[in-house]
């Protein structure tokens, strides 16, 4: 099982029936120890990736309420080092940030190289919430297309490899979470009242959803659609496309300083 990136419109498919993998998933164990090993890798690779300092990471997680994002985070990076590696979510601009572009505070938390920096939510909800909420006219939300394109581009060209996922949850699996949080006591406080609001715009946010997958999945910063309602199966598609993406920069440790060379401890 592998992730390919979205590339065209063809790629774009957003039903229920496809917030599941095709055929036979593996068993749960499997899937699990499946996992495990593309989280070693990634630990391997954090590693290098930290000595090489050549590039950083940024993962990207956008979804629907309950489509996992705060799991994924905690199985797919669960082995990494935490000095290399940082996590921010985005709630609603503050006074200040609203007085400056709406990058502005996103790229103040871009990781540095060395770094993994992992996006709860994103810039994208600059779009997603402007455009299904009508907070912003048309010609304003549809412009941040481009400028989140060309944004994109300036953090590749300076040694940023970014990775994008959009965990894809159906309807019904996502009823099944949310009676999930209003019921279990150990979940209640992840329930919020606008989740329900969310919900009843289901296919807005999917016309929405479609508009962004469309405009923005770039060579530099593409997207993929993760079928999410299996959860052991997105923790390892996502696990597996970081681990390979890591793999591919042909990191390596620096040489050794010439200075010690020859070096002899007594």
């Amino acid at each position: 099982m592998n992730l390919e990136p979205v590339t065209s419109k063809k790629d774009i498919h957003l039903d229920d029936a496809h917030a599941t993998i095709k055929g036979k998933a593996k068993d749960d164990e499997e899937l699990e120890q499946e996992t495990q090993r593309e989280t070693s890798r990634i630990s391997e690779l954090q590693r290098v990736l930290y000595a090489d300092a050549r590039y950083a990471l940024l993962v990207v997680l956008q979804g629907r309420d309950a489509s996992g994002k705060d799991g994924t985070i905690r199985k797919v990076f669960s082995a990494v080092n935490p000095q290399g590696c940082s996590v921010t979510s985005f709630g609603p601009p503050t006074e200040l940030e609203q007085r400056h572009d709406f990058l502005w505070r996103v790229h103040l938390q871009v990781p540095p190289r060395r770094m993994i920096g992992i996006f709860n939510r994103s810039h994208y909800e600059d779009i997603l919430v402007s455009r299904v909420r009508r907070t912003l006219p048309k010609k304003v939300w549809s412009a941040r297309y481009d400028q989140i394109n060309a944004f994109e581009r300036m953090l590749h060209a300076n040694g940023v490899v970014q990775l994008k996922f959009m965990l894809h949850v159906s309807r019904d699996e996502q009823k099944r979470r949310l009676i999930e949080r209003l019921t279990d006591p150990t979940k209640n406080w992840k329930f919020r009242k606008d989740d329900l609001e969310d919900r009843q715009r289901w296919d807005e946010f999917t016309k929405a959803y479609r508009g962004i997958l469309s405009h923005t999945s770039t060579t530099w910063a593409p997207w993929y659609i993760v079928p999410a309602d299996h959860k052991k199966v997105r923790d390892l598609l996502v696990a597996r496309t970081i681990a390979d993406t890591l793999e591919s920069l042909e990191l390596r440790y620096p040489k050794p300083d010439p200075a010690i060379v020859g070096i002899t401890i007594e």
